[in-house]
This record gives structure tokens, sequence and C-alpha cells, in this order.
């Protein structure tokens, strides 16, 4: 090869990999502003007028807030602010108890000895994607004769049984890829199994733990097709996806859309700053698995 055509592959090359990064970047732009183009347009509906609820301006016309005051407002029959208090008792509770069975669960399909574990764990993620809608008419009849219909009971058990499956698998991976010299060594020192999976495991655990409890408490905070119907109807119990979709205008066959923009900013923007804060433990909790 001679040095101008050297010199041309070379130029050829750089050119390549300096426009590669650009449409990275675009490509990268372009799914940011599809999913969060709607979260930004909830939240400008939140602070904008009601007369200007369908002005098309990207930002805030007129801007109030007594959205957010609507929103709180029980004179209309709406109970937003128990419904926020519903769904923190639901989702932690159902998090909280999944957490409870899913990491021993995990531990035990990992390390005791087991005929047949894959079929155990494909039996597992194949119930995760079971669809919620098959179950919920015998569901509704059994917590009908059970007399569980309005209760606490009615919506945290459902959530734990679409949440558990997934939380098995994701504690089983992270679990298979610690390092087992250390509860062997807990085992010679005289420790139990079970002494052994609660003060050395556990601790290092902890990622992965974290991830997996994030995971179905947004699970559990978003759930809203078992919610609408066990909860009967009870503004006691019902949680806040239940509690937006019944919002009462002010005027008859009204629908409060700037009030139903202000909740579910309310609801969302907690989660979204709880995502960026423990993005990194997230992270690390879902990769943990994937690596020795």
């Amino acid at each position: 090869m001679t040095t101008a055509e050297f010199s041309k592959h070379t130029w050829k090359t750089r050119r390549r990999w300096t426009w590669r990064p650009l449409w990275l970047y675009a490509g990268a732009a372009v799914i940011v502003l599809w999913c969060l183009g709607p979260f930004y347009w909830m939240v400008v509906t939140a602070f904008r007028d009601v007369g200007h609820t369908f002005d098309a301006t990207p930002w805030p016309a007129h801007p109030t807030l007594d959205n957010f005051r609507a929103a709180f407002d029980t004179s209309g029959g709406d109970h937003f602010g128990r419904a926020l208090l519903n769904s923190m008792i639901v989702a932690c509770a159902t998090t909280a108890l999944a957490l409870l069975i899913a990491g021993p669960a995990a531990y035990a399909l990992v390390r005791l000895p087991m005929r047949g574990r894959p079929k155990v764990l494909a039996a597992v993620l194949c119930a995760s994607m079971f669809p919620g809608v098959a179950i919920l008419t015998p569901m509704f009849q059994l917590f009908t004769d059970i007399r569980w219909l309005g209760t606490y009971q009615a919506l945290i058990v459902p959530n734990i049984s679409f949440a558990l499956p997934l939380a098995i698998w994701i504690l089983t991976s992270f679990f298979a890829a610690m390092p087992w010299e250390l509860e062997k060594a807990a085992l010679a020192d005289g420790a139990t199994p079970a002494q052994a999976f609660r003060k050395v495991l556990l601790p290092l655990a902890a990622p992965g733990l974290f991830t997996t409890a994030i995971i179905v408490f947004f699970s559990a905070w978003d759930e809203y097709l078992l919610s609408s119907l066990l909860s009967n109807g009870n503004p006691d119990v019902a949680p806040v996806t239940v509690a937006i979709a019944n919002f009462a205008g002010s005027q008859p066959h009204q629908i409060p859309y700037t009030a139903i923009m202000a909740a579910g900013a309310i609801v969302t923007l907690p989660l979204v700053a709880a995502v960026l804060v423990f993005q990194r433990r997230i992270v690390t909790g879902l990769t943990a698995g994937a690596f020795k």
C-alpha cells in the first residue's frame, strides 16, 4: 500500500468513527424523548389552568397550583390522600413478604441438592408471565366466599403471587454468582446452614435484595387491574391507581384532566426520583448475577 492509499484509508476510517458517536447520541436522544415525552406533558398539564387544558403549547399556559389542591380535595368524593397511604401499605407489605419468601427459596434452588432444578426455574419464570386477567374472575369469587373483598389482604396476596416468581428468578441468578467459600468457612467454624445464610450470605446479597425490592415495590405500586375489582369500591383500601381512575369533576360528565395529571405527577415523581438516586445500586443488582 502506497503512502497516498494509506492516508486515504486512514481518513475514511477516522471519518467513519467520527460519525458513529453522532448516530449513537441521536438514537439515544430519540429514545429519551419517546420515553419522557408523555411524562413531560403530564407535568405540563398538571400546572396548566383548567381553562387551557387542551392548549398545545409545550409549556404550562397560565400556570397554577389549583390542580394539586383539587387532587386532594375530598368534597367531590375523591380520596386521593387516603389512596396514597393505601398504596404505600400494599406496596410495602408486598415487598416485605415477597423478599421474605423469595430469599430462602432462591437460596434453596441454588445450594440444596434438587432434582429437576432447571424445570423448577422454568416454571417460576413462566409463572411470572402468567396474565392476571386469566385468574381475575375465580379470584373474585374466592375472595367473595371468604369475605376478603374490599380488604388489604385481597390486594396484597395477589400482588405477592405475581411478584414472587420474578423475585425468585432475580435472587437465584444473584445467589448463583456468590463466592460460596465464605459459606463453607462459616460451616467449618460451626455455624448452621441457617446461620451461614443469615449472617454471611444475606449481607453479601444486599445489592440483589435491594434491586428486587425496588422492582417488586414498583410493580405493586403501579398495579391496577386486580385492585380495581378486588378493592370492591372501598375507598379505605383502594390504591392510587384506582382512585385516580375514579376522579370526579366539579361538573357532571366532566373529566378533570388537569387534576388527574396533577395526581399522576404526585404518584410518579417519587418513583422517578428513587430510580435516579438508586440507579447505580439497581444496575449493580441486575448485573451482579452475570459475572463471577
